[in-house]
């Protein structure tokens, strides 16, 4: 078990922050990376990510922290935040496959790639990938219990908001008035209610 945990903390803190920099790389320079092509702005990415986390696996001994022990109560937390995570990407993929999820439609020439989601998940709040990001985050780091896992946990929230608030400013660049009456009747994290 122990084991087990050590290694959900390497994958909190050597393998997450590539992923949430990633759009850091790509919405605020989404002109540059048009110009540039998307699928080279594509290869570039992931490039960068796979670097960025091949040099922080180096450092994932003082990265990971302290030991925090098992507790069981965690465990079983855990458990349900990651089948919660689960749960909302089965959902979410049907909306959002891989190819969306990685950034091409944005990425396109003329900035219209894709199409605004707005069934499934998307019906009842604008960003349930974050969500799901966030649920699965807090159950890696409750099975971990690593202070390194936490510390990425908690940094994870505001860092995903501004990612966020990125993303709103290019949908609605893309979208325009589609994409303002999606945002007038649709929350951004917590539903109104479900299944009405």
């Amino acid at each position: 078990m122990d084991t087990i945990r050590y290694y959900f903390a390497v994958i909190l803190v050597a393998w997450l922050p590539p992923a949430v920099v990633w759009w850091y790389i790509v919405h605020p320079f989404v002109g540059f990376w048009r110009r540039f092509g998307a699928r080279r702005a594509l290869v570039a990415n992931i490039v960068i990510a796979l670097a960025t986390g091949a040099g922080l696996w180096f450092l994932r001994r003082p990265l990971v922290g302290r030991d925090l022990g098992t507790h069981w109560a965690l465990v079983v937390l855990g458990i349900a935040f990651a089948a919660i995570a689960i749960v909302m990407g089965w959902f979410r993929r049907k909306q959002l496959p891989t190819k969306v999820l990685s950034g091409l439609p944005e990425l396109q020439a003329d900035g219209k790639g894709g199409r605004l989601l707005t069934e499934g998940p998307y019906a009842h709040v604008r960003h349930p990938r974050y969500l799901e990001v966030v649920a699965g985050v807090f159950g890696y780091a409750a099975l971990a219990n690593y202070t390194g896992g936490w510390v990425i946990a908690v940094a994870l929230l505001p860092a995903l908001h501004l990612v966020v608030l990125l993303e709103e400013r290019e949908l609605h660049r893309r979208f325009g008035a589609e994409y303002e009456a999606y945002r007038a009747r649709v929350p951004r994290y917590v539903p109104r209610r479900l299944g009405g």
